[in-house]
């Protein structure tokens, strides 16, 4: 849960985020959307402003559903879990006291009156045996047990239709994304972004951004299009990118037939050749 995750195939739809994997969605978070995954995990505080339709579903405490919720497989709300539609459950439900359902429920399964044992919990305490019976290998790979392909929203994160705002790292590839992004670090790979991008450190690879780009130290690379300005202390451009606004840098722009990272200090590009070219553009 340290950086917000879009994975490959990810669509953002008018009313819905529709997911190829899990959806993880962390504390005192907010998703302007409803949610079509695999697995939806909701922790506890956070809010969806819209359906959930997926093969399991895990609500949190305090957690809030403005819409339905229909799980084709099993169930899990907590204590004090909010749902201002209708659940549908096809497998089993597990519920705590003091839930608001506020148009009725149906369970095809068993039903359980008790509170669910939040995520994080379950997963450690899951580790914790593996550990004890000495599963080592079985232990390292817990996360890729439980999640598929997943979509992360760490804590205090919002998502919605017009912004996409997180205190962590942010990275997405292949897909159309939309809403201005806000992050620590970005990384852009194969996306169309209907938005702007603000962050510290800000990657962009074979990517078309439709808005403005701001940041400490910004890369644009493998034929990327920006559409508008670009602001930040450094920027590095790779030759047949292009930027059809301002680049304003106060600390230079550099222009090579290829920008390679690597691990240097930060900032610092594989060495070539080439001149850069320094000042405003």
């Amino acid at each position: 849960m340290e950086k917000l995750v879009i994975p490959a195939k990810t669509k953002f739809e008018e009313r819905s985020l529709v997911v190829d994997g899990d959806l993880v969605l962390g504390d005192n978070s907010k998703l302007g959307y409803g949610i079509i995954a695999r697995k939806v995990f909701v922790g506890e505080r956070a809010k969806v402003d819209g359906d959930i339709l997926a093969e399991e579903v895990r609500l949190d405490r305090l957690s809030v559903v403005d819409g339905n919720v229909v799980s084709k497989g099993d169930a899990y709300i907590a204590e004090f879990a909010t749902i201002n539609g209708k659940l549908t459950v096809f497998g089993d439900l597990e519920i705590g006291r003091n839930v608001r359902i506020k148009k009725g429920f149906e369970a095809r399964g068993l039903i359980t009156i008790q509170d669910p044992m939040p995520l994080i919990m379950f997963l450690i305490f899951y580790l914790m045996l593996l550990l004890r019976l000495g599963k080592l290998d079985e232990a390292s790979k817990i996360f890729e047990e439980k999640f598929e392909n997943p979509m992360i929203i760490p804590e205090n994160s919002v998502i919605e239709i017009d912004r996409i705002e997180t205190d962590k790292d942010f990275e997405v590839s292949d897909c159309k994304v939309l809403g201005n992004i806000k992050a620590k670090n970005i990384r852009i790979s194969k996306c169309e972004v209907f938005g702007s991008l603000r962050g510290e450190k800000i990657v962009i690879s074979s990517s078309i951004i439709h808005g403005s780009v701001e940041g400490s130290e910004v890369y644009i690379k493998d034929v990327s299009i920006v559409m508008s300005n670009v602001n930040a202390e450094k920027v590095f451009m790779e030759v047949g990118c292009s930027v059809e606004g301002s680049i304003f840098a106060k600390k230079g722009v550099l222009i090579r037939q290829k920008v390679v990272e690597y691990g240097g200090r930060e900032g610092e590009v594989q060495e070539d050749v080439s001149k850069p070219l320094q000042g405003n553009v």
